[in-house]
């Protein structure tokens, strides 16, 4: 596997990707680098839903307005030729609003003045066949360990940081660990399955060698759409807030989503394709079991690997939910309640009609079944004051628990 330079090389595009997985994207940015684009992760900085807006109606989906403002902004900073740029449209490609992002953005540059910029789409779906940013098997190798890698120090950083003894350290410990796996994802340094397991153990045993203070924290789950989950621009800074409110939060990893979309994907398929998805999945299932596992011997937790997940969840939740992130949230939900984590933010974006319908629309009869639980869902819009959506986060926390 060659290296990934520090900069691109003569010919190689910039391909500019918005911000949407803070814990994964420092180093999933290296699965999309190829001979003919170089990957750059835009910035987060405050303003880009209102220059989103400008281009975009305000009855689009959040995270489009969001992504289109960090896309405007790049560039029409001037530190890009615009001839050399492309822009990348991650997306699921499932049937929701983000099956029509790539369009969208096209119709918004023209009318900003970028006409000229090429966009590009990442899905499984085959959308917008012509327009898909190739994939090559080394790309799919290097996103595997970036996954992990994320889920891993996602996890292990959000049950660190509440109880460290100096300020800081377990973001220090995060981000040598990414600076340290960024490096050997972009030098081309053998990626093996035994270099993971490694990785698993060392850097749960780096955190867990982390001094500690003794102090009660309330424990809120964070579940929602991915973008408002694992975002910190999606979700206005939610873990620094529950954090400085005294609180642990708990958040699952990426790898049960895509696990979840594999196997929602299965009902779809027939013959051949279909036992491709169940081989991939219970594969990426072993080794997220060996994560967990990891994590379990060094003092930390996590959700169940996806099998027993799901198996679990079905008590729960109907899986004939498959539509964007369907049966998952509420799955999601129950797990972490019946795992003691009793407190649950729900984040979506306002009019997240997956959200609204196999997310909100479940809560009531769920915390029924199960007995016990609190869940606030919270709806997030360029529109709406921080400060509301704040105060009712805070009626998640009143009480004991």
């Amino acid at each position: 596997m060659r290296p990934i330079p520090p900069a691109p090389a003569p010919g190689q595009r910039i391909l500019l990707i918005p911000a949407m997985l803070d814990a994964h994207f420092p180093l999933l940015q290296y699965a999309f680098h190829s001979r003919a684009y170089y990957p750059v992760i835009l910035s987060q900085s405050r303003g880009l839903a209102d220059l989103g807006l400008r281009y975009a109606h305000n009855d689009l989906c959040y995270p489009f307005v969001l992504s289109l403002g960090q896309y405007l902004q790049a560039l029409g900073s001037g530190a890009y030729d615009l001839d050399q740029v492309s822009l990348l449209m991650p997306s699921a490609g499932d049937a929701c609003r983000g099956s029509n992002f790539p369009s969208l953005i096209r119709k918004a540059l023209a009318a900003a003045g970028y006409p000229q910029v090429e966009v590009l789409t990442w899905n499984v779906k085959g959308l917008e066949r012509d327009h898909a940013l190739p994939l090559r098997p080394e790309m799919v190798w290097r996103a595997l360990f970036g996954l992990f890698y994320g889920d891993l120090l996602l996890l292990l950083t959000l049950q660190t940081r509440p109880y460290e003894a100096v300020a800081g350290a377990a973001n220090a410990c995060r981000d040598r660990w990414t600076d340290q796996l960024a490096g050997e994802l972009r030098s081309g340094a053998p990626l093996t399955l035994r270099r993971m397991k490694e990785v698993f153990h060392q850097a749960a045993g780096d955190f867990a060698a982390l001094p500690r203070r003794p102090v009660a924290r309330k424990r809120v789950a964070l579940v929602g759409e991915l973008y408002t989950k694992y975002c910190a621009l999606g979700n206005w800074d939610i873990l620094p807030f529950l954090e400085e409110a005294g609180c642990e939060v708990a958040v699952n990893g990426f790898s049960w989503y895509i696990l979840y979309y594999i196997s929602s994907q299965i009902a779809g398929t027939t013959g051949p394709v279909q036992a491709l998805w169940r081989g991939l999945g219970a594969w990426m299932a072993g080794l997220q079991r060996t994560m967990t596992a990891a994590l379990a011997a060094h003092g930390f937790h996590s959700l169940p690997p996806f099998p027993a997940f799901q198996r679990e969840a079905a008590d729960w939740i109907s899986q004939t939910l498959r539509v964007a992130d369907g049966w998952l949230i509420g799955a999601e939900c129950a797990a972490h309640i019946h795992a003691g984590c009793h407190r649950v933010l729900a984040m979506q974006p306002f009019g997240c009609l997956p959200n609204h319908v196999c997310g909100r629309g479940q809560y009531a009869a769920l915390l029924r079944r199960l007995g016990r639980g609190k869940v606030v869902s919270v709806d997030l819009d360029a529109s709406l004051p921080r400060l509301l959506v704040y105060n009712r986060v805070k009626l998640l926390l009143e009480g004991e628990g």
